[in-house]
């Protein structure tokens, strides 16, 4: 077994020695002695370690001083073993209380009466849980945040990552315009666009493709339902691809027969607002600027109720329920982070005739020094059957 260590790991052995250093300074500098992360997305940053069995509980303790530890059930153990090089490790079965675990494991790492964090702004650590553990240290302080900061610059390694991602997407929404035509079912249309990104090289993404026709496509989140596709219908279209558990989306529309005078206008405005933000993105610039920079182009053309929603997200490390990186950073009011090389983002402008159709057009972006790359090659217009 030990010849197999890391042998799947997305990364060498240094990129998380380095990972954690910076995590370790970041507690120290809030007064912590130790954090226990829960969230897969922040386990396999620092770690390595993915598995589709996240629903069971899994962390990391990471003291400041001393060895990592991992505490995982028994039978994620060989997956963790390819995944991962932390050296120290426990295991439990089915049917222990995990909290209780945790506390003895925090008593045998000399943590027991020190300053010990955890994440409590995620989707993994449930109410119970947490009010077990906070009985049991009464002093637990929150650790949201310190990882997530640290992931809002891609390495180059993480960045040739999305670029994968992003040509896989580029193949799946390109597979699902090939197949727009009368008679072909949403799943027809899925079913494509999935078969074209596995084959060029997708693993299962943190969220399903997005995708509807006809009345549904004017449905925000709508998915795939058997619908068949007519003369007329538009065709809303968004996927990630997934390379390493790193993810670019890309949303296009379809449209069998000539768009309406109201889909043109759309496409008009959409198209304007995404430039705007492309433009806009360069280093030195906050987040909340780039959504201004596609709001204005909104609002100045009257479509304000239209758009009510952020103008982008963060990309990276995701696992199911979701492609982005919604933990990191938005694009959005009242987001003043500063945009720094390296940083990466999904923009997805979309404008909607509610329950008629939706005109979304996307990219995934890198920010550089001087300012921004698109990762996609699929034209932007609506594409015309």
């Amino acid at each position: 077994m030990t010849d197999s260590r890391g042998v799947e790991s997305a990364f060498a052995q240094p990129e998380y020695a380095a990972r954690i250093t910076k995590v370790r300074a970041a507690l120290a500098a809030r007064g912590l002695d130790a954090a226990v992360f829960t969230g897969p997305e922040n386990i396999f940053y620092l770690t390595g370690q993915q598995t589709p069995g996240y629903y069971t509980f899994q962390c990391l303790i990471l003291p400041t001083e001393g060895p990592p530890r991992f505490l995982l059930r028994q039978l994620e153990l060989t997956n963790f073993l390819r995944n991962s090089f932390v050296e120290d490790y426990e295991t439990y079965g089915d049917g222990v209380s995990p909290a209780g675990l945790v506390v003895d494991a925090l008593a045998r790492c000399g943590l027991q009466n020190r300053r010990v964090a955890i994440e409590k702004g995620g989707w993994f650590l449930p109410i119970s849980f947490f009010e077990a553990l906070k009985s049991a240290l009464p002093d637990i302080a929150d650790a949201t945040g310190i990882v997530e900061t640290l992931r809002r610059v891609k390495s180059a390694a993480e960045i040739r990552a999305l670029e994968e991602s992003a040509r896989q997407a580029d193949a799946g929404i390109a597979a699902g315009l090939a197949a727009l035509r009368a008679g072909a079912s949403e799943n027809d249309i899925v079913a494509d666009m999935m078969r074209a990104a596995i084959a060029a090289g997708a693993e299962y993404m943190g969220m399903e493709p997005l995708v509807a026709s006809g009345p549904r496509s004017g449905v925000p989140h709508a998915t795939w339902r058997r619908r068949r596709i007519a003369q007329g219908d538009a065709l809303f279209l968004e996927m990630s691809g997934c390379f390493d558990r790193y993810h670019a989306g890309l949303m296009r529309t379809g449209w069998l027969g000539e768009p309406p005078k109201l889909a043109r206008d759309l496409e008009a405005v959409v198209l304007e607002a995404l430039a705007a933000v492309l433009d806009a993105a360069r280093p030195g610039l906050t987040c909340a600027a780039l959504h201004q920079a596609a709001q204005r182009v909104i609002d100045a053309a009257g479509m304000t109720e239209r758009y009510r929603k952020r103008t982008g997200y963060s990309l990276g490390i995701s696992f199911a329920p979701d492609w982005g990186e919604w933990q990191v950073l938005s694009l959005f009011d009242g987001v003043d982070v500063a945009l720094e090389p390296g940083m990466c983002f999904h923009v997805p402008t979309a404008l909607r005739e509610y329950g008629a159709f939706t005109v979304g057009i996307s990219e995934s972006i890198v920010v550089t020094e001087s300012g921004c790359r698109v990762l996609g090659t699929i034209p932007r217009p609506i594409h015309v059957v």
